[in-house]
């Protein structure tokens, strides 16, 4: 578990409601050995800060590892909406109401 807390981290609580979509995206060949938390995070520190993927910071999982995910959660579905952007909406639609903003449904 890392120690320094990024303003682009989510609470566990608000990535418990998306875990289920990230977690349908990988076969399971395997059990996991790192924390899905820790990689979404990872994942939303790049997006905010534009970073490189090498330049990812120590305290999450290796950048080849949150690279990995990101290309599995991007890959657009059937409809053109990849996973992560589905995960990405579903969050903001439901923080909403932690901005000052009026509630508005999870797609």
């Amino acid at each position: 578990m890392r120690k320094k807390v990024y303003g682009s981290d989510v609470s566990r609580e608000q990535f418990e409601r998306v875990r289920p979509l990230l977690e349908g995206v990988r076969r399971r060949t395997k059990p996991r050995t790192v924390d899905l938390y820790e990689v979404f995070c990872g994942v939303l520190y790049l997006l905010k800060s534009g970073c490189q993927w090498r330049l990812l910071p120590g305290e999450f999982p290796k950048w080849r590892t949150v690279h990995s995910y990101f290309q599995k959660w991007s890959e657009p579905g059937l409809d053109g909406i990849s996973v992560l952007e589905r995960a990405l909406k579903n969050r903001l639609a439901r923080t909403a109401p932690d901005r000052g903003g009026a509630p508005r449904p999870a797609s």
